[in-house]
């Protein structure tokens, strides 16, 4: 963990986004022992986020933070794990997987916060809402009683050039905007990585997910 990298990270982003909004950090701990995410918790990070179901299962119990998100891809059969623990889940990327997070809050007798992921790029390789349906999708998901749609999230294309990026940027932020002049209880635009988050909080990202400046290269076939 690099305590100077993310002193600096948190300095950074402390003047907020394009709007003056408030950035919100999330380290992405993915292959990440607890006592290295407990000490970049007690280093200032207030928020951590894992990409494997099986990974927050087993960390959750020994990471000290209030604070403790999901990011990844997610299967039906394991949303379960992530009931009333998960403080956000911000890959919902479908109706079904919706559908079954609100399921199994209201058996618990819980709200599940979550963000629809959107698939902004149109790449086939990623998970998501395509962009012109995602308003849609959240009127649906702003339907349903036990889940609580807190806003989007979106990977942006690793290779496109900046102007791409700061229009794709754009666009999220478009979607955000007009859900929230709904009525919706929107707080986060979580657009931006280590690679792009200087370009996503130029242009309308309220948190970012990082975790190579923080954490550094990891084995990520792990």
């Amino acid at each position: 963990m690099n305590e100077e990298a993310l002193h600096a990270l948190l300095k950074e982003i402390s003047q907020g986004n394009n709007l003056g909004e408030k950035i919100t950090l999330v380290g992405a701990s993915k292959t990440m022992s607890a006592d290295d995410v407990n000490r970049a918790l007690r280093a200032g990070l207030n928020c951590v986020a894992e990409n494997k179901v099986q990974e927050f299962r087993d960390k959750f119990p020994f990471v000290q933070c209030d604070d403790y998100q999901f990011i990844g891809h997610l299967q039906l059969n394991k949303v379960k794990y992530l009931i009333g623990k998960a403080s956000l889940i911000q890959s919902v990327d479908r109706d079904e997987l919706a559908e079954e997070i609100d399921r199994l809050s209201a058996k618990q007798g819980i709200v599940t916060n979550v963000l629809a992921e959107v698939n902004i790029g149109k790449e086939e390789s990623k998970s998501g809402y395509m962009p012109e349906e995602c308003l849609a999708a959240a009127e649906r998901l702003l339907s349903l009683k036990n889940l609580k749609l807190k806003g989007l999230m979106a990977m942006l294309p690793m290779n496109a050039e900046e102007e791409e990026l700061a229009n794709l940027c754009l666009q999220m932020r478009y979607f955000y905007d007009i859900m929230k002049k709904r009525g919706a209880p929107f707080e986060f635009l979580s657009v931006g990585m280590s690679h792009d988050y200087k370009i996503a909080i130029r242009n309308g990202s309220n948190m970012i997910r990082i975790g190579t400046l923080i954490f550094g290269k990891r084995n990520y076939t792990v």
